[in-house]
């Protein structure tokens, strides 16, 4: 077979989608039973509709998610700071606003778009190279394929069969995020659908999805998952005091780490999302690189079955390198800096950028990741 793709969450699917869209066959490998149905991530950016409008599975993803057209920085246990209104992008992009949907209501529209070819408890096991193809050791045996797209995750089977060094650094807390079933609107009157709390001692997040809303809090790195979880009640009260509980649907705890591969390319292997690279939520940067990630490299390889030279893929491979180190990480790490205050410059800053269209629109074109494409390696 001609490419195989490794992992079916939207990253893979992108990819798969996108070959398949220019013609060329390929099978998709899932080590899961069903595609994930965990909430993730769930903002996706101006540039990344834009180009799941040209893979033609735009518009169910619309229909399921909501627009956020604004977010907003706040004082914890006060108002707003600022509010940043993406209408300044109307220039930039036919998608001024920020798509507040989880990525696994966008897997099923990738996967009925890719009519098949997608084969579930899949697990990869090995990776052998050689000149002309790649043999993945497979639970259910050998695969045998001229490319292969490792989109498998942070644990990347593929990454680790290629021998890809992952280097970087680890949080010193973990985020622990609660989905809660409450109308936060009604509590904090004024909030936008994406909300960044500053505070020195305890930032958080607040984030509006289609069937929830999103709590996002920092916990330490030493104590038990039990013990925090039992006080996650407490933590959501002095967000916002109900008079009650807050009605909690889920909750999880997860180390955070800012990690990229020395390689996108390596051979007839090709890494993209969080098999090569991995950073902090706060931004929402990881899925929407990875699917950029995904339609340059894909869109390459492409290139590369009709005739286009490999070195094209050289130089694909290494911009999005660029924009792993110079832009997603560095931007998402900055959030996390800036959270933690006390940054009175910061909260100036923010605040003079909410009155100055030119200024927000330099600032919103970085935080959405429009810059981002224009990188070179």
């Amino acid at each position: 077979m001609s490419v195989v793709v490794v992992g079916a969450g939207p990253v893979g699917l992108t990819a798969a989608l996108t070959l398949a869209r220019r013609g060329h066959e390929v099978t998709v490998l899932e080590a899961g039973r069903t595609l994930a149905a965990e909430s993730r991530a769930s903002t996706f950016h101006p540039p990344s509709l834009e180009m799941l409008e040209s893979l033609g599975v735009l518009n169910p993803l619309l229909d399921k998610g909501i627009i956020a057209s604004t977010f907003q920085y706040r004082e914890r246990g006060g108002g707003e700071i600022a509010t940043l209104d993406l209408g300044v992008l109307t220039e930039d992009t036919r998608y001024p606003f920020r798509l507040q949907c989880e990525q696994s209501k966008l897997t099923p529209i990738l996967l009925d778009a890719l009519g098949g070819n997608v084969r579930f408890d899949q697990p990869v096991h090995g990776v052998y190279r050689g000149d002309d193809g790649v043999i993945l050791h497979t639970s259910h045996g050998p695969v045998r394929a001229e490319w292969v797209i490792g989109a498998d995750g942070a644990h990347s089977a593929v990454r680790n069969g290629i021998g890809a060094r992952f280097e970087g650094t680890t949080y010193p807390e973990r985020f622990l995020v609660a989905s809660v079933e409450e109308d936060l609107t009604a509590v904090l009157p004024g909030i936008a659908p994406i909300n960044y709390v500053f505070d020195p001692h305890e930032w958080l997040v607040l984030l509006r999805t289609p069937e929830h809303w999103r709590v996002l809090l920092p916990t330490p790195g030493e104590t038990s998952d039990e013990l925090e979880l039992s006080r996650l009640p407490q933590r959501l009260t002095a967000v916002a005091d109900l008079g009650r509980p807050w009605r909690l649907r889920h909750a999880s705890l997860y180390r955070v780490h800012q990690r990229v591969t020395d390689q996108f390319r390596v051979g007839r292997v090709l890494l993209m999302g969080d098999a090569a690279h991995v950073n902090n939520p706060l931004g929402g940067m990881g899925m929407n690189s990875g699917i950029h990630d995904a339609v340059q490299l894909a869109n390459t390889l492409a290139d590369v079955l009709e005739g286009a030279p490999e070195s094209a893929l050289d130089l694909t491979a290494a911009r999005r390198r660029t924009v792993a180190i110079e832009h997603v990480q560095r931007t998402s790490h900055d959030n996390w800096q800036r959270l933690h205050g006390p940054e009175d410059g910061f909260r100036r800053q923010v605040r003079e950028l909410a009155a100055d269209p030119v200024a927000a629109r330099a600032y919103l074109r970085r935080a959405c990741l429009l810059d981002s494409l224009e990188a070179r390696s």
